[in-house]
């Protein structure tokens, strides 16, 4: 796929790695419907976007809200007249042991809210766009890649019962969605980051980022700009689908 022209739609795109793959793909000529639950921030990326080279609309939507998704790709295809491209990448954190014991005792317990929280926006809303997203390529005519991103955290991280669970399920449906879709036209693929430098990492003490950082073979953590690159190496090869792509610095071999 010509990532020039394409239409190309960002969950979680008004910061932190949806806003970096925005405007990487922006340079290189996409346009972009970027997706979030904050103007603001939607309205800086959009800027950024349109700086970097490419066009960019902005549209406020909770993806855990299945009316607000269907509005929301409906409006993207009114608006671009096509949709080529998807990349689920919204997602929230709420980590916490499943349980905590302090001298025998059970002191605190993973919640429901926290649990039902992650499973609603990183993969029922993955699952909501994804629907969306493909049910629109196919009413349009368009042939299109659909790129869920997910985690190394998908093998199972300890205090991420919920978040592991949801990338567990996210890199699942890569190639579900690869088998069912391709004969419209659809690819699907995965992205699996390791530890990437972004806002969240920033705010970690300095002490705690020497200690994740070391354990990684390459030694340092990842950038923004290189997971952009492989979801565009995704778009531009026409045969790559139903697969993950782990960009962890060798972390999980």
């Amino acid at each position: 796929m010509k990532l020039q022209d394409s239409v190309i739609a960002i969950t979680g795109g008004g910061q932190g790695l949806g806003r970096a793959m925005a405007e990487f793909l922006a340079a290189k000529g996409a346009r972009l419907a970027l997706i979030d639950l904050m103007p603001e921030k939607l309205d800086e990326a959009a800027e950024a976007c349109k700086k970097a080279g490419g066009d960019a609309k902005t549209y406020v939507c909770n993806v855990a809200k299945e009316a607000d998704v269907e509005s929301t790709f409906e409006a993207i295809v009114k608006d671009f007249g096509q949709l080529n491209g998807l990349i689920n990448n919204a997602g929230i954190l709420r980590d916490g042991l499943m349980v905590k014991v302090k001298d025998g005792q059970v002191e605190k317990r993973m919640e429901l809210a926290q649990w039902q929280s992650v499973i609603d926006v990183n993969l029922t809303g993955v699952f909501l766009c994804g629907r969306e997203a493909s049910s629109q390529m196919i009413k349009n005519g368009d042939q299109g890649v659909i790129i869920n991103i997910a985690s190394i955290s998908r093998a199972g991280n300890m205090g991420q019962s919920n978040y592991s669970a949801a990338k567990a399920g996210v890199s699942a449906l890569v190639p579900v969605w690869a088998k069912e879709l391709a004969r419209y036209g659809i690819r699907c693929m995965g992205i699996a980051p390791g530890f990437i430098e972004t806002e969240m990492t920033a705010s970690m003490k300095p002490e705690a980022l020497e200690k994740m950082t070391a354990g990684i073979p390459l030694k340092r953590m990842g950038k923004p700009e290189e997971i952009a690159s492989a979801a565009a190496f995704i778009f531009e090869n026409d045969y790559m689908s139903g697969r993950m792509i782990e960009v962890d610095g060798a972390l999980r071999l």
